[in-house]
């Protein structure tokens, strides 16, 4: 098997099919599968699912909804593709992606995952796909939008472009084109991490292990995020920020001094408090 595909499926119906029917809607020079993990929807859509792709998919349903990674992780332990491609279940593929990615994949042994051009769906770039890793120089700088023309101080890069291909540090989890051999070594999606974090986690281990990660801008997939004026969960901005947390001590803490991480912990906290106050006046989904 070439490449397993890997959908996270959570009550998106609608969103799940659009994605795997911009799947099946091209054929590939390649063998792969597709593997859907029902992250314990407890609506229908599994159901609908199941009866609307029978076995063209592998599904595989989850007793309790432990997380993007976890839910991921079902799926990556049983996969046989040489490569492993996390998709999000919002998102469409365009044609001839998969195999371009592919193709560079197999010509550049030494590049652990790749990923394409995400764009929203008003055609604008998801700044997500092309990062560098988050630091505390690189946060104040973002945070307060600094313009800077450092590639070690901008933490989305925009001063690439979007349509090169390029080695940087970190994808998106929404597409991740990546190799077992480098899965292998550096292990699963880290299930410390709910939702968020964990896609700059596993670029920040596959990248310690001497693997490149690559940015494919000439291939492209569409994002359906959700808008950012619409009120979120207080849950899902408790896991944004828990995420920051856990990254930082994981990966930053033990390399600075007390101080540091006070202000870091500190100021992780307080943006915390005020992204929930200014929630408070959001209009709902």
């Amino acid at each position: 098997m070439d490449l397993s595909i890997v959908i996270l499926n959570y009550q998106t119906f609608e969103l799940t099919k659009n994605t795997i029917n911009s799947i099946f809607e091209y054929e590939y020079p390649f063998s792969y599968e597709v593997l859907l993990v029902d992250n314990a929807s407890g609506d229908d859509s599994l159901s609908r699912l199941k009866d609307y792709f029978k076995d063209n998919v592998i599904f595989i349903e989850s007793s309790e909804n432990n997380g993007f990674a976890a839910g991921n992780n079902q799926a990556l332990k049983i996969a046989k593709g040489k490569y492993q491609l996390l998709l999000n279940s919002d998102t469409i593929v365009w044609e001839n992606t998969l195999e371009s990615i592919y193709y560079y994949m197999e010509k550049h042994t030494d590049v652990g995952a790749t990923g394409c051009r995400v764009l929203l769906e008003n055609g604008d770039l998801d700044k997500a796909c092309k990062r560098s890793f988050p630091n505390v120089k690189n946060s104040f700088f973002r945070l307060f939008h600094i313009p800077t023309k450092s590639k070690d101080d901008n933490y989305n890069l925009d001063s690439l472009p979007d349509d090169g291909v390029y080695e940087i540090d970190c994808l998106t989890g929404a597409f991740m084109f990546i190799r077992k051999e480098a899965l292998d070594e550096v292990g699963f999606l880290d299930e410390t991490f709910f939702m968020y974090g964990e896609d700059i986690d596993l670029c920040f281990r596959i990248k310690q292990a001497g693997w490149k990660i690559v940015y494919y801008g000439k291939s492209k997939i569409t994002h359906f995020k959700g808008a950012s004026s619409k009120k979120q969960k207080s849950k899902l901005i408790y896991e944004f920020y828990r995420a920051m947390y856990v990254y930082y001590k994981k990966h930053h803490a033990h390399e600075s001094f007390f101080i540091t991480n006070f202000i870091v912990y500190f100021g992780i906290a307080l943006l915390f408090i005020l992204k929930l106050f200014l929630n408070l006046f959001k209009k709902k989904s």
